[in-house]
């Protein structure tokens, strides 16, 4: 009995404590033009964000530093952009290859130092040539 009366209490509890934060609803008509831009506003918002998440990574900050960008001011920048031009920007970031320059570098490295371990070249010292 003593049982049933404390979860009788601890039930009236929570429900005088959940009374008081009813909320009140409103509902309205809105157009498919504001449904519209919304939408576009919201992925424009999310492009944005996808820039500035790629300009917070260290080394492209260390990139920018060594163009001589200031990484603030690039993100003010971005901040300015039209929603179109943020769009182009984050589907490049998305589109570009991973390795990029360096994969370049080291697919150039690796030939050079193909051909000259064939003998069609010397430029690096250290190889051998097989002919």
């Amino acid at each position: 009995m003593v049982l049933v009366k404390r979860f009788f209490s601890a039930f009236l509890a929570a429900s005088i404590l959940f009374t008081g934060s009813i909320q009140t609803v409103q509902a309205a008509m809105i157009s498919s033009e504001q449904v519209a831009e919304q939408a576009f506003t919201g992925s424009a918002d999310q492009d944005r964000a996808r820039i500035i998440s790629a300009l917070s990574r260290e080394d492209v900050q260390v990139a920018l530093v060594e163009r001589g960008i200031d990484p603030v001011q690039a993100r003010e920048r971005v901040a300015s952009l039209t929603d179109e031009e943020a769009s182009a920007m984050a589907s490049q970031i998305e589109n570009a290859p991973a390795g990029g320059i360096i994969g370049a570098i080291v697919l150039v490295f690796l030939v050079l130092l193909l051909t000259d371990i064939l003998g069609f070249t010397k430029i690096f010292p250290f190889t051998r040539s097989i002919r």
